[in-house]
């Protein structure tokens, strides 16, 4: 009687044609059936020739075929990583990318720059979703003391569940952009946000793995693509020390309006854009001193 179980390599080699044809992205394939079993990369390619078990092999082809119909892997695993942790994801955060950990290694350098002694530090994160860049930043620099805020209750429950889960100490505030931090009267030292940036008229652009499985109001202002910057910069005055560090993440067309609109705001600002691994604009970072804004 014929065995019809798939080895590993086979089962692979299904789903990474299956992908291809209908242009998602063939490493999916590895990263769902390593979520399957459990296994890392190295001991997934070193047992290639393997028997996949048969209840494996039935949950592998039912996730590639959920992600060939546009759910998003990290949405079938649960999980993504940044900055070497994992984290938790569903529909209501946006997906980290890995660009976003060199905006927050930006941060962390330019934060080092401005404050060399390492001495006690308030930082907040606007817009925190899945409390990747609060959570990074608490676990990487112990001598700040990390704020987050978000509109979205349902996103700030899977932030206070990322942070139990990698033990970091993010304090989060429910509330709309800065508000809820000016009305408790918190000054910070490091002001972060990755705000909706991207424009309307670009969203039919973008892949629906993104545009029908993530949050809409976590991707889109519904306007430019710079509307919460100008919010954004309009109240920082509100919360910066008089010596704080400004970053915001931006679309790769977006930085010298970005750059422009805190230079306009406190025009003794020292602002610089950063390039990600791609040579793209990826972030404005400024250093703000007297925190006061122009007249």
């Amino acid at each position: 009687m014929k065995n019809n179980q798939r080895t590993i390599f086979e089962a692979l080699k299904w789903a990474s044609s299956l992908l291809t044809e209908v242009g998602r992205d063939q490493n999916a394939a590895e990263l769902l059936l390593m979520h399957v079993l459990g296994w890392s990369r190295s001991e997934l390619l070193a047992r290639f020739h393997d028997l996949l078990p048969k209840e494996q092999d039935r949950l592998f082809s039912d996730f590639v075929t959920q992600h060939k119909l546009g759910v998003p892997v990290q949405h079938i695993t649960g999980v993504e990583s940044f900055y070497g942790r994992p984290f938790e994801v569903n529909k209501h955060v946006l997906i980290p990318r890995p660009e976003t950990e060199e905006v927050v290694l930006a941060a962390l350098n330019m934060v080092n720059d401005v404050f060399p002694h390492d001495q006690p530090l308030t930082a907040v994160d606007v817009g925190t979703g899945s409390g990747a860049i609060a959570i990074t930043l608490a676990l990487e620099k112990e001598s700040l003391s990390v704020i987050a805020t978000d509109i979205s209750r349902d996103a700030l429950a899977v932030a206070k569940r990322n942070q139990e889960a990698l033990g970091a100490d993010v304090h989060f505030l429910h509330g709309d952009l800065l508000e809820p931090v000016v009305a408790d009267g918190i000054k910070v030292d490091l002001f972060i946000s990755n705000p909706p940036y991207i424009a309307v008229e670009e969203m039919d652009s973008l892949s629906e793995v993104v545009t029908k499985h993530e949050p809409v109001n976590a991707l889109t202002d519904g306007r430019d693509g710079l509307w919460f910057y100008q919010r954004l910069v309009r109240d920082l005055h509100n919360v910066l020390n008089k010596q704080a560090v400004v970053v915001f993440e931006i679309g790769h067309t977006q930085a010298q309006d970005v750059k422009a609109l805190l230079v306009q705001a406190f025009p003794t600002a020292n602002a610089r854009i950063v390039k990600d691994m791609n040579g793209k604009d990826r972030a404005v970072c400024a250093h703000i001193q007297n925190g006061s804004p122009a007249e």
